[in-house]
């Protein structure tokens, strides 16, 4: 419990310093964002209505309009159905859009346990590995000089969110060089696995872990550099389950 009530506030500005920008907050957003973390973290379980639009209103202080388009939105995440006579029903996990930038962030601002971390360490593995080994064929000498001087802010880095907008710089570098769009695309997740690292158990509180994480990156960029895809997959390997490990180890240890 102490690592979710940790993950609000504090995650909240790890995740505000590694986004390039912040989205303007509507009425509508609000309400989508608070049924989106009621669903996610219990408070509407799978196979439940939700509160009647009237309590609903209530609760957010919106317009019938208002409140109908957040559901809209909502359901479009495959997070809510509406049925005749039943009401607006909270659909399985299985069928939620867990890709979707808001779902991501919403398991983030909940606590997402160790199995949630796994899964997204595995999904990570899937993808970026593959992103790391393109890269290593397709970089320019512009993308690999950027990868050395985000792994050098991360060394420099003087507190977590500094620290977290290097690492997370040099991940989006990495993407960009390898060349594909679809592996450019995957930094929102990137992000939110970032952002729950830190929060959880940053390496820029122990100055041992942190020269393990810089070292890390280091050599995925100097791989990189060398044009060593085998070794770019490798030392990523070890970056990806580096970050796993120190989360899940404070996890268990809480």
């Amino acid at each position: 419990m102490e690592t979710k009530r940790r993950s609000g506030s504090t995650g909240r500005a790890v995740a505000s310093a590694t986004r390039r920008q912040l989205p303007v907050r509507t009425l509508q957003s609000q309400v989508v964002d608070g049924i989106g973390v009621g669903i996610i973290g219990g408070e509407f379980p799978p196979g439940t209505t939700l509160p009647t639009d009237a309590a609903l209103q209530e609760r957010f202080g919106v317009s019938r309009t208002v409140l109908r388009e957040a559901l809209k939105a909502l359901a479009a995440k495959n997070l809510i159905s509406s049925r005749a006579r039943i009401g607006t029903v909270v659909l399985p996990r299985r069928e939620w859009s867990l890709f979707d930038p808001d779902v991501l962030s919403w398991h983030f601002e909940t606590g997402p346990d160790i199995a949630f971390l796994r899964s997204l360490a595995e999904i990570r593995i899937g993808l970026e590995l593959e992103s790391v080994a393109l890269a290593a064929e397709r970089r320019t000498d512009e993308q690999l000089a950027l990868m050395r001087a985000h792994v050098d802010g991360m060394a420099a880095a003087g507190n977590t969110a500094d620290f977290a907008r290097s690492d997370l710089e040099f991940h989006r570098t990495v993407a960009e060089a390898s060349g594909n769009p679809f592996m450019a695309s995957i930094t929102g997740l990137v992000d939110l696995v970032l952002a729950t690292a830190f929060t959880i158990s940053s390496p820029v509180d122990d100055g041992e872990a942190r020269d393990v994480t810089v070292n890390h990156h280091r050599r995925v960029a100097e791989a990189i550099g060398a044009r060593d895809a085998e070794g770019a997959r490798a030392a990523m390997r070890v970056v990806i389950m580096e970050g796993f490990d120190r989360a899940a180890g404070r996890m268990s240890a809480a």
